[in-house]
């Protein structure tokens, strides 16, 4: 059975432009030159940190906020009620973002770091909340389904405004008591979390929103797609590169005299995106969802909001802790590894049917 006309995502990316094509490089050397800028400049860690949104630094606000623009502008609004009625993907994508993905990092963080409680528990707080920023930049590269992406940070982020302090009571509290294991507390409240999400999904949300409805009403949707849409979309790219510039001049010094350390955090990071993306797309593949939409789901999952967990583990730890680190640590993974990852998915898109298979209803 085919999808119906109506509900055709939009074709995936056949071929990558030389921006999207050589991102590893760009992402390496913003990594190189925020660090090098972090440490020939003394202070400029703190200038940069001087001004925030809530908890997070001003400027790393902007570099998300350019970043999801251009991708919510590229949303077919109107079809996303396609999205909301395939049930099979979003039930997918919920299960693995708040089930498997919470027990996993808990898993990964015990084993591999139970000498270093600090750490752990960063890595934990990041495994409570999926991605709701970079993950449409991966998920755009990798041709995934955009308005199914759309619907899922749209409810992850309604999940984790409700509740993720309660996850991390239960994760930080009540099931290592259960297993007579170290305990400790996470002391967040609900309102902190909806201003990192209203700050960082909400405005580039509404901006997408406004600028197709009133651009395909003013100009037409021939214009928009063809002319506007080609014109912005390299601006996605920009604001990435210019977040992890900003990250890594905040954070470079300690990433540095810290490699062991970082080495450590990095370990069960790697095996978290691994355990998550590859379970992932290899259950929405036997599920029978086709390769737009079972991208999605993949990089959903393996995808984590380190905004939100560093924003939180400074707020309730202090910038200068363990936990704050394992925050900072998240990107400098998560980048180069779901970069490497798009490539996977692209090489794997070859290996789906042609047919499609349409979504329950």
């Amino acid at each position: 059975m085919t999808e119906p006309a109506s509900a055709t995502p939009i074709a995936p990316t056949a071929r990558l432009s030389t921006l999207d094509r050589y991102l590893p490089l760009w992402i390496g050397l913003a990594m190189v030159l925020g660090i090098v800028l972090g440490r020939v400049f003394t202070g400029l860690d703190d200038t940069l940190d001087s001004v925030k949104v809530g908890t997070v630094s001003l400027p790393i606000a902007l570099g998300l906020l350019v970043m999801m623009y251009p991708v919510l502008a590229k949303v077919r609004y109107r079809r996303v009620g396609d999205a909301l009625a395939d049930r099979r993907a979003i039930g997918l994508a919920m299960f693995f973002n708040w089930v498997v993905g919470p027990v996993v990092m808990f898993a990964l963080a015990w084993l591999t770091l139970p000498d270093l409680p600090e750490y752990r528990t960063g890595l934990i707080i990041v495994g409570l909340a999926p991605c709701i920023a970079m993950v449409l930049i991966w998920n755009d590269l990798a041709g995934g389904h955009r308005e199914l992406a759309a619907v899922l940070v749209a409810v992850d982020a309604i999940i984790q405004v409700l509740a993720y302090a309660l996850l991390g009571w239960f994760y930080l509290e009540v099931l290592p008591g259960w297993l007579g294991l170290e305990t400790t507390q996470l002391d967040v409240t609900v309102w902190e979390i909806a201003k990192v999400v209203l700050v960082f999904l909400g405005v580039p949300l509404l901006a997408g929103f406004l600028t197709r409805t009133i651009a395909e009403r003013t100009k037409g949707t021939e214009w928009y797609e063809g002319t506007f849409l080609p014109r912005i979309g390299p601006m996605a790219l920009y604001g990435l590169l210019f977040t992890v510039v900003v990250l890594f001049a905040l954070q470079g010094d300690t990433i540095t005299n810290k490699p062991w350390d970082v080495a450590r955090i990095a370990l069960p990071l790697l095996a978290f995106f691994a355990i998550m993306w590859f379970g992932a797309f290899f259950v929405a593949r036997r599920s029978g969802l086709p390769y737009d939409r079972t991208a999605t789901v993949a990089f959903t999952a393996a995808s984590n909001n380190f905004e939100l967990a560093i924003a939180v583990a400074i707020g309730v730890f202090g910038v200068t802790s363990g936990e704050a680190l394992a925050g900072v640590v998240g990107p400098l993974i998560e980048v180069p590894v779901l970069v490497g990852l798009v490539y996977v998915a692209l090489w794997a898109k070859r290996r789906f049917p042609a047919r499609v298979v349409a979504p329950n209803r």
